[in-house]
């Protein structure tokens, strides 16, 4: 019976994938394109038809074979499943680097790039020119001994990186309370009580249960009356993976983070760039260390004293000095008293159907595309669904899989990835289709999953993701939606979508009470709008906080030194924080994005791509934001061209001129 792993004529087949069927896909798939790459090598004729369009299609055979196990790694976590994940890890690395230290290969790539030159068209030369430059940082021009210690270090690294995400994720699983008094949850949201006393009634307990997933979180710290409460939630938060009175040492992720640190530092060293941070920004639209550094100094510049004053009218309005499991609290109550709007008490009027009902409509309006749920599809979970995209002749141009609410073993935050690249070779297309992930509380007993607007933001940035990887028209799998774009660009289209959660035309769309239909009313929404500049101020210098923390401690690594991140996190602190963080707080070490995820020496992308993103909204802002000319001049510079050109230069063509900093600014408030 044939492996459903190695199913590729049609969606993944998650009724029928389960472990046993992950190692023998992957080797069989990996001892596959061994055999066809040495085949290619002995060609007599090697031409980007003939070797560089059979790479490609040997990448994205391997990519629809592992996709859905990763994904499933990230969403139904299991010890199996697990298991089975970090024992393929090593093979995956080895066969990576084992392709990327080709020598034969790299001498193929460059004399079709010195052959065919003139005859390729911009897309092809610049495959060419990525794959070149990717052998290079892969060490094809190191010594044999110098290779092997890097390929070393590569699966040294896999393992420590998914170690580093399976502890937090462990952490947060193991740690629970139970309340009997429901006095002690005073405050607490309607919806978040009622899923605590189904957990207890689930555990088979008295009472209330509070699991340690982000809606509890989030939930806690913003709406809960007893400090101590709060207290408790936000060290249990700040300390996961860590040291500390509420998580079991094995979860510590102390030893990895040295480890990983040290490791990229290495890496780096052997194929001649002085730290991880400069490594990093080959492949970004940044130029150097200096400039991302310079970048985030001048936003520090303009968001900090715009901050401190922030925080002293939030300390001013309480009337004492607050701690950080306070800011939440408070800040909260602070947007009730100015704008006269709470989150909670705008939830009932986002129920998800409707939210996504308008944000598919504002895909529509800008280009030309609907969506349409398909059923019968193999799912992971019942709470997964399965859209369709087609443009306006009804063709389907790809598709991607929503898995909204929190739930446990389901990896924290949101995120959007790749299922099937899109490819177009042989004369044959394949559409491309996307996962997007999310937390959001779910539903109560007999209603949708109810949203606060932060949390539309959020499926707005998650689906400006999605978009990017569906819209794509580049033919070249390495190079198509979000493959080979500029870490520091690949937030763009996300943060560009989520100006359209705060249009009011677009809130009139997502907007409308679970029960009666009823619209936000016109002085809630106008009040919402008032949120959207609220403590931008101190929001910005958090986000600035994590950025200098990241790539500081991987610019200054010194292997005598170690990587310092208890010292980094405190100068940094001391530089653009405004809220005082208590001692115990080891956000780093579940800070995965940098650890265990893509953002290594590149968390400023985010601060970096919203300055792009906010450039962008303006120029619709400008001419309306759904101006067709506008929209379709979106899409064709940047939102379909993938990696196929220069970020920067697609950038220009779009908006005529380079980045300017100030509409940010201005969109935050910060300006004023």
């Amino acid at each position: 019976m044939l492996n459903p792993l190695l199913d590729l004529e049609q969606l993944p087949r998650f009724d029928a994938i389960n472990v046993t069927h992950v190692e023998p896909a992957l080797r069989q798939v990996l001892a596959e394109n061994r055999a066809t790459l040495e085949r290619l090598l002995t060609q007599s004729e090697l031409t980007f038809a003939t070797l560089v369009e059979p790479m490609e299609e040997m990448q994205h055979r391997l990519m629809r074979v592992w996709s859905p196990v990763s994904h499933l790694n990230a969403v139904t976590n299991s010890e199996s499943l697990r298991a089975a994940y970090n024992t393929c890890l090593p093979l995956l690395t080895e066969y990576s680097t084992e392709v990327g230290q080709n020598e034969a290969l790299f001498r193929a790539y460059a004399a079709i790039e010195a052959q065919e030159s003139t005859r390729l068209d911009p897309t092809q030369r610049r495959l060419i020119e990525h794959a070149l430059r990717d052998f290079r940082l892969a060490g094809v021009g190191l010594d044999p001994e110098r290779k092997e210690r890097y390929k070393a270090i590569m699966q040294e690294l896999a393992t420590l990186q998914a170690r580093f995400e399976e502890n937090v994720l462990d952490c947060m699983n193991a740690w629970s309370r139970t309340y009997k008094n429901a006095e002690d949850l005073a405050g607490l949201p309607p919806h978040v009580l009622e899923r605590a006393r189904e957990t207890a009634r689930a555990r088979g307990v008295e009472g209330s249960v509070l699991t340690l997933d982000q809606p509890n979180y989030v939930a806690v710290i913003t709406h809960a009356e007893s400090e101590g409460l709060r207290r408790e939630f936000y060290e249990a938060w700040q300390t996961r993976a860590a040291p500390g009175r509420h998580h079991d040492v094995r979860f510590d992720n102390a030893a990895h983070m040295e480890s990983i640190v040290r490791l990229r530092h290495e890496a780096a060293g052997l194929i001649g760039y002085p730290s991880f941070a400069a490594l990093s920004l080959a492949t970004k639209m940044a130029q150097s260390v200096d400039e991302v550094l310079g970048f985030l100094g001048e936003l520090a510049d303009h968001c900090v004293p715009v901050a401190r004053r922030e925080f002293a009218d939030l300390e001013a309005f309480a009337g004492r000095p607050l701690n950080a499991w306070d800011i939440a609290f408070y800040s909260e109550r602070l947007q009730q008293e100015r704008c006269h709007i709470a989150e909670e008490e705008l939830r009932p009027y986002f129920p998800l159907p409707r939210v996504l009902a308008g944000l598919f409509r504002v895909a529509e309006r800008l280009y030309g595309i609907h969506m349409h749920e398909r059923t019968g599809v193999p799912l992971w979970h019942p709470d997964a669904r399965y859209f369709d995209v087609l443009d306006s002749s009804e063709r389907v141009v790809g598709g991607f899989y929503l898995d909204a609410c929190a739930r446990a073993n389901k990896r924290n935050g949101a995120w959007m990835d790749e299922c099937i690249g899109h490819k177009k070779m042989g004369g044959r297309e394949v559409a491309p289709v996307a996962y997007l992930v999310c937390n959001f509380s779910p539903p109560a007993p007999g209603q949708p999953s109810l949203l606060t607007h932060d949390e539309v933001v959020t499926l707005f940035h998650e689906f400006g993701h999605g978009l990017h990887h569906l819209m794509t028209t580049v033919p070249y799998p390495s190079l198509a939606g979000i493959n080979g774009v500029p870490w520091d660009a690949v937030e763009l289209p996300s943060q560009f979508m989520e100006n359209f959660a705060w249009s009011p035309d677009v809130l009139g769309w997502i907007s409308g009470h679970f029960e009666s239909g009823a619209a936000l009313p016109e002085e809630k929404m106008q009040r919402l709008l008032g949120t959207r500049t609220f403590l931008a101020g101190m929001q910005a210098v958090r986000q600035i906080e994590f950025a200098l923390f990241d790539f500081r401690m991987h610019a200054e690594y010194r292997p005598e030194r170690g990587a310092r991140a208890d010292e980094i996190i405190e100068e940094v602190r001391a530089r653009v924080a405004v809220v005082p963080h208590p001692a115990f707080n080891r956000f780093a070490h579940s800070f995965t994005h940098v650890f265990s995820g893509g953002y290594a020496a590149g968390y400023y992308s985010y601060k970096w791509a919203e300055v792009l993103a906010a450039d962008v909204f303006a120029a619709f802002e400008e001419s309306g934001i759904f101006a067709e000319d506008v929209a379709q001049r979106f899409l064709a510079s940047i939102l379909s061209r993938g990696g196929s050109r220069d970020a920067l230069d697609a950038f220009v063509e779009f908006r005529g001129r380079k980045p300017d900093i100030r509409p940010l600014l201005k969109q935050s408030g910060i300006a004023a």
